[in-house]
């Protein structure tokens, strides 16, 4: 009854709202995570490293611009691309060697590249905890539903769409995207007709790892940045793709709402059972849907 009595309306859109800005930023992760899937066919464990290390160069660059607003956008801006060209040496020397392998091989490949680069990390920044403080303009709340909410949580609710709808557009509207969805379906008959498409899965790569970068610097100025947030990452991410539809970029972001609302009602309703929510729907989902919500490629 005294449970009840706190669950006011305020209460549950305050934990509605908050629980779509952590789904977004599991979708802008996740849809990385499955651009890779969708691709190329690789199950890359060592997404949350790169994820990591986002976070990290986030906090570099912000620091290396004084921490200010002008520190604060260009980590945002160019911590991604220090994660892409981090990902583009990795797939230029070590997953173009590997696509024609057993899933099973490339998991274990890349679990061991997760922990080789959680090892890089620690030797690079260390085993402190770090943090990046948003700008003026981001702190602070403002009130809806008659309750307060994070300034910067409303930020990432308007950068998850227009991930969603950049990666629709560069799929279905440009022509490296489509030649990507053709590669994914038959590489040997678009490699016969003179499109090298060895570079074509790079660029997928790089791309899916930019994001994961993305999610890293989004994720830092609302989190503590330290060694170990790969792995808390990453099995949320595997979660969402999986339930979302293996490779189905809408599938991603079915699966991160749904697992990011249930993560924020969990807290609301039963705070001591709040993490076990959206491990017990994913159960229910797979049961009732084997293949995800949404149709998968694999």
């Amino acid at each position: 009854m005294e449970l009840l009595q706190t669950i006011t309306l305020p209460a549950l859109g305050s934990h509605l709202l908050v629980g779509l800005s952590r789904a977004m930023i599991l979708f802008v992760v996740t849809s990385g995570m499955s651009l890779v899937l969708g691709v190329l066919r690789v199950p890359n464990v060592a997404h949350g490293s790169l994820y990591m290390i986002g976070a990290f160069a986030a906090f570099s660059i912000s620091h290396l611009f004084g921490g200010g607003p002008l520190g604060f956008w260009l980590a945002l801006i160019l911590s991604p691309f220090v994660v892409a060209a981090v990902s583009l040496i990795a797939e230029r020397s070590l997953f173009c060697h590997l696509y024609e392998r057993e899933h099973l091989m490339l998991l274990l490949f890349t679990f061991a590249l997760m922990l080789i680069l959680g090892d890089l990390v620690k030797m690079v920044w260390g085993a402190d905890y770090r943090s990046i403080m948003a700008p003026e303009f981001f702190r602070g709340s403002v009130t809806l539903f008659e309750a307060p909410f994070p300034r910067y949580n409303l930020f990432l609710l308007v950068v998850g769409p227009l991930v969603a709808v950049g990666l629709w557009l560069f799929s279905n509207k440009t022509r490296v995207g489509k030649i990507a969805r053709a590669a994914a379906v038959d590489r040997e008959m678009v490699g016969a007709i003179g499109i090298n498409v060895s570079w074509v899965f790079a660029f997928a790569f790089v791309l899916g790892c930019f994001l994961a970068g993305l999610g890293g610097a989004l994720v830092s100025p609302t989190v503590s940045i330290t060694i170990g947030m790969d792995h808390d990452i990453i099995m949320d991410a595997f979660l969402i793709v999986t339930i979302g539809g293996l490779g189905n970029m809408w599938g991603a972001m079915v699966g991160s709402l749904i697992f990011g609302i249930t993560q924020s009602f969990g807290v609301l309703f039963l705070p001591q059972f709040a993490i076990v929510f959206p491990y017990l729907e994913v159960v229910i989902i797979l049961i009732w849907r084997p293949t995800g919500l949404l149709k998968s490629v694999w």
